[in-house]
């Protein structure tokens, strides 16, 4: 799934693409997450909030990304007279996803302009993610750029097609899928790895991949680099 305008591929030929992924990179989606849990407790109560949850995992594991929408309506196929379900799916939709954004993320955005052009590459579903890009304020710092895939890591020609560029500098809070992209794309690509959200903190997921190319403990960090020294950089 694509927004605004990435298909003219004359916005960005030539030069540096800054491709950010959006949960527990730009956005704190473990609050979120919390949040909701919380919520759930106390609306639909622990047994079915719980519930709720393993309807969820089983979810992800079949589709390969979060569906908090998806869950939620297979959960409605088990409690169809659940009059909770409106004010879960309510708090969804409508939370304040700009309250969760990382302590300069959007500065971050910004500060990278300078030397390319920002994008989000993310993965999700097609209601919730865009709707959370949208509310956070992410949509509009990217100007549309916004790119949603299933695998985004399997996806990477279209992103190339939509995208082109001499150079990618790719920001995403998990390992193994910057190992991935730097597998295929290699020395077009820079990965970077800020040390943010469960996956990026679990030592055992961080033991099992190659380091990045830069890590970074937050993502606000990233407004100390220069443009050379975050292309050139390699893994210490």
């Amino acid at each position: 799934m694509e927004r605004g305008n990435p298909k003219n591929p004359t916005a960005t030929a030539g030069k540096i693409v800054f491709l950010f992924d959006v949960d527990n990179t730009l956005l704190d989606n473990d609050r979120v997450t919390e949040d909701l849990k919380r919520y759930l407790e106390r609306e639909v109560g622990p047994e079915r909030a719980q519930r709720y949850w393993s309807i969820f995992e089983q979810l992800r594991s079949e589709l390969g990304y979060a569906d908090y929408l998806g869950a939620l309506q297979r959960y409605r196929n088990e409690y169809p007279h659940d009059l909770h379900l409106l004010t879960v799916s309510r708090f969804l939709i409508d939370y304040p996803f700009a309250n969760r954004l990382f302590p300069g993320s959007l500065d971050v955005i910004e500060h990278v302009q300078q030397w390319g052009t920002p994008a989000l590459l993310s993965d999700g579903d097609v209601v919730f993610q865009p709707r959370k890009v949208d509310r956070s304020g992410l949509y509009e710092a990217v100007e549309g750029r916004i790119l949603i895939y299933i695998h985004k890591e399997n996806e990477l020609a279209d992103v190339e097609a939509r995208f082109p560029a001499e150079h990618y500098v790719v920001v995403d809070d998990k390992l193994r899928i910057l190992a991935a992209i730097k597998k295929i794309w290699r020395s077009r690509v820079t990965t970077v790895f800020p040390r943010q959200g469960h996956y990026a903190l679990d030592p055992k997921i961080v033991s099992s991949c190659p380091p990045a190319d830069v890590t970074v403990e937050r993502i606000g960090d990233l407004l100390s680099f220069d443009l050379p020294g975050l292309v050139a950089a390699r893994p210490a």
